[in-house]
Parts: C-alpha cells; structure tokens; sequence
C-alpha cells in the first residue's frame, strides 16, 4: 500500500516522457521528422485526467523527456573546455533543461486550464505552442535551440511556406497536427463524432495542412525553376579541422596558417573563399609575422577571402574584443568587417560578471568578446554581397532577415562547433542553416572548422556537405536570388499575432469568470 501513492503520481510521467522522447527522435541525430505530427499526443491525451497542477509538472516531465537527450552534449562541452568539474557541468545542464521544460509545462497548464470548444482546441494548442516559443527565441537573450519546426528541415515540401510565416510558422502545423489526431481520438473513443462546429474546426485545420503541403509541392517546383536560370558565384569553403586542443595553442600556429594555406589554393579559381569563425588563432593585423603570412596568401590565390579572426581594439576600459569577420580583397586589403553582437551567455561573455565571478573560467577557451556594433551591413565581394552570421546567430531568424533586407544576395555562416565532439550538436546546427535559406529565398554557405560544412539553396536543398572531424575544401556555383519574400519584409508576424492571442485568451477567459461571479 506504501507505494500505491508513488505510482499515481509517477503514471502521469509515462505518456509524458513518451511525447518527449518522441520529439526528440524528430530532430537531426535520430531523424525520424514524420514522429513530430504525432509526438504531442500521449501527453496531450493525458492532461484530461489531471488536475491543473499536475498537468504543469507532467509538462516538464515531456520537456525533460525531450531536452535531456536533444542538448545533452552541453555537459562534456562545459566540463572540457568551460573548466568546470563534471558535477557542476552536470548542474548547469539540468538547470538549463528545466528552464526550457518550464515552456512545455506552461503548454499542458494552458491546454488544461483555457476551455475552448472542442473542435478549436488543435488551434489553441498551435497558438500556445507557438507563442511560447516566440518568447524562448528572445527572452534572456534567446535560447530557441530545438524550435519544433526545425525538426522538418529535410521536408522540403512542408517548410516552403517557411518564406512566408518563418520557422515557427511550421511549428503551428505540427502541433495543429497533433490536435487534430487528440481530438479525432478522443471523438472515436467516445463514439461519438463533434457537433457541426466542431466538426468544421477540424475540417479547417485539416484544410490548412493540405493547403500547406499544396503550396509547398507547386512554390518548390516555382523555386527550383526560377534557379535553373539564376546567376551563380562560385564560393569555396574550408574546413580545416583544427582540434580545439590545439586551435589557441601558439606552437601551432604556423602548422594552421599552413593548412588554411593549402586547401585554400586547392580550391581556387573562385569568387570568394571562406574559413570558419576564429579560424585565425591570432590578432590579424595586430600580430605582423602571421598577418603577413596570410595576406601573403590571398595576394597569392587572388580572390576575395572571407575570414574568421578574434579582434582587438582599445578602448577607455583598455582592450575590448570581438568576434570578427573580415572581408579581404584579392590584394589582402580589408574590405570591411562584421563583429558578432549576438553572444552566447557564459560562452562568449559572462553576464553580470562582478555576481558571477566564479564563471568566468566559462570563457577562457572562447574569449571574452563585447558586442559588435558593425550593425547588420552586408559585406561586398566583387559584386556580391553576404550577410555573415557567426555561430549562434544562425539561429536567429531577425539577423538574416535583416542582412537581406540590407542587400544581402547570399548569406553565409562560420562556425566551430569542434566543442560538440562527435555528438549530434552538429548536425542539428546545420539543420538550422536550411530555415534561414528559405524564409529569406537566399543561398547559405557554411563553414565550419571541423564540419559539417556546405552550401544550402534557396529552396532549402541541401547541395553539397562535409563530414565532420574530416580536413577538405568544398568549391560550388552558388545560385543567387535577388527578391524578398514574404518573411524578409515583415518578419514573424504569425507569430507575434500568436503571441498576442496567447496573452489575450489567457487574461480574458479568466476576468469573463470573475465578472459572472460577481454578477
């Protein structure tokens, strides 16, 4: 009998950790995307049995389901190379995963706790979803890592209408999906099919998710149609697959020049050749012996060079540092330059230094870089032009959108994701690369220094891509596009119309109560 009050309160926790599971089998690493139009409902179904509070804790167990295997390689990153011991880098993890759980919580609370009719709830649970990640993109500086919509990322026929309603526009469909099949289950069950409003709200839902993969079977064939006869820029990238290790250790920075050295002139003749963020572990410029060496280099391959460099400059607090990307002519002159100035908290920048002083060994192996004030500038070669987005700005849908509407005609991204080691983190920041391409109609180039490195077009066909932990260089005809989507212009207005609904219906439902009680 001791234990009966146990397994009530852990049977709630099964179908929970199911939905959990099950969405993080649809992300890159497992790659089962259709599980995604289903994952939702074993706790969708459940909440029915549960009283508000439990509903909020069985949320947090699906988000702990889900996060737990989907970022789990940010404990052996911090540990490796952020110094921290296994047990505080374990503590960090857990903190971060019951942070993002607390969405999935907020979720099956506003699925139980707002009444709607039966046939609008796959509706409302779309609205939710969506409005909740739209926060957890910006709130606290943004972590939207494992946005739902990015599990589709090889549908290329669903995500086409990601140039008009953006990634989390495909996030509404999967969890309008997952409604659906909750409510047509729960109608069969009850053998007894909704009433005619009902019924019409399904058949509206069902309606828009045929509507979207219409559009999207006829917008691809346009898309692929409009590249045949699209210019194109041949764009070389390098991976160089330096290993973390040794990236900032001096004694090897000639063996570095000399293999960024290498596999750039094998790439070459092109347009523009690109190397991964940081690839340069000096101060260009500053540091005259290896900054000769390169510009050596590029006098010699005689093309546009994109490069990742750490920067310095003096300021009245001494020297502020950035996380830079340099443009450089083909007669090593330099262009023009873009400081990252979306940082990733406690990976490149402690937040609130003198509170949390003990993080800031957090730093050491990335730097402690400032934010850029270069502003959203595109950056010219020849007669291109690039938006160039440094690692965690990938994720970021306003920044690309920004850059194209800048003039941006491709858009390129550099990073060194040589932290994940041999873990899916890779893979699913490629995938991230696909959804900017899209919503924006533009070409992503990625370098990356140990992979996954390749080029992305703008129907989100993944051309061309590197292993990781593999030395190699890439050279392609990028196609280039030069309109402006839907997306481009006016950003997530979805989104933010569901956000407002959200809010709206989660304030009015409960004042409409009280003003009848009082009444």
């Amino acid at each position: 009998m001791q234990f009966k009050p146990i397994y009530n309160a852990l049977l709630p926790l099964i179908p929970a950790l199911a939905s959990g599971l099950m969405l993080f089998s649809a992300f890159p690493g497992p790659g089962f995307y259709p599980v995604a139009f289903f994952a939702l409902v074993p706790l969708w179904l459940s909440i029915d049995r549960l009283d508000a509070k439990q509903a909020f804790y069985t949320g947090i167990g699906t988000g702990i389901g889900f996060y737990l295997p989907l970022i789990y390689w940010i404990c052996p990153t911090m540990s490796k190379y952020g110094g921290l011991n296994p047990l505080a880098a374990m503590s960090c993890l857990l903190l971060l995963i019951l942070y993002l759980s607390v969405y999935t919580g907020v979720f099956a609370l506003a699925m139980k706790k707002i009444p709607v009719p039966e046939g609008l709830v796959p509706f409302w649970g779309a609205v939710a979803w969506v409005a909740l990640e739209y926060i957890r993109t910006y709130l606290f500086s943004g972590f939207p890592w494992g946005v739902l919509g990015y599990s589709q990322y090889s549908n290329l026929i669903l995500i086409q209408t990601a140039d008009t309603f953006g990634v989390l526009g495909i996030s509404f469909l999967l969890v309008l999906a997952n409604g659906i099949i909750v409510t047509a289950f729960k109608a069969l069950f009850q053998r007894a099919w909704p009433g005619k409003i009902n019924m019409a709200g399904l058949s509206l839902g069902m309606a828009l998710l045929c509507i979207a993969f219409i559009y999207g079977h006829f917008e691809l064939a346009k898309i692929r149609g409009q590249l045949n006869g699209a210019p194109s820029r041949k764009i070389s990238v390098i991976q160089a697959n330096i290993s973390q290790d040794r990236k900032w250790d001096k004694a090897f920075i000639t063996e570095t020049i000399d293999r960024y050295s290498r596999l750039s002139l094998q790439a070459i003749p092109c347009d523009l050749v690109v190397w991964p963020e940081t690839a340069v572990p000096f101060y260009y410029g500053m540091d005259p012996v290896p900054s000769n060496r390169v510009d050596a280099l590029v006098r010699k391959a005689g093309t546009f060079f994109l490069i990742g460099i750490p920067a310095a400059q003096p300021s009245d607090q001494g020297f502020l540092y950035y996380n830079r990307a340099c443009m450089l002519s083909p007669l090593a002159l330099p262009k023009g330059y873009y400081d990252k100035h979306h940082l990733v908290p406690f990976g490149e920048y402690v937040p609130f230094k003198k509170l949390l002083w003990f993080a800031q060994k957090l730093t050491a192996g990335a730097g402690d870089f400032s934010k850029g004030k270069t502003g959203v500038v595109p950056l010219k070669f020849g007669t291109g032009t690039t938006g160039v987005l440094i690692c965690f700005e990938i994720l970021f849908p306003n920044i690309a959108r920004e850059f194209v509407l800048n003039g941006a005609d491709i858009l390129t991204t550099m990073t060194n994701d040589a932290w994940f080691g041999r873990t899916q983190a890779a893979l699913q920041h490629f995938s991230i690369a696909v959804f900017r391409a899209v919503e924006n109609r533009r070409s992503v180039v990625r370098a990356a220094n140990t992979g996954i490195s390749g080029f992305v077009d703008p129907s989100g066909a993944i051309l061309e891509k590197t292993d990781i932990f593999t030395t190699c260089a890439l050279t392609r005809q990028v196609p280039v596009m030069s309109g402006k989507s839907f997306y481009t212009r006016h950003g997530d207005l979805a989104a933010k119309a569901c956000l407002v609904a959200f809010f709206l219906i989660c304030v009015i439902k409960p004042m409409r109560k009280k003003i009848r009680r009082l009444l």
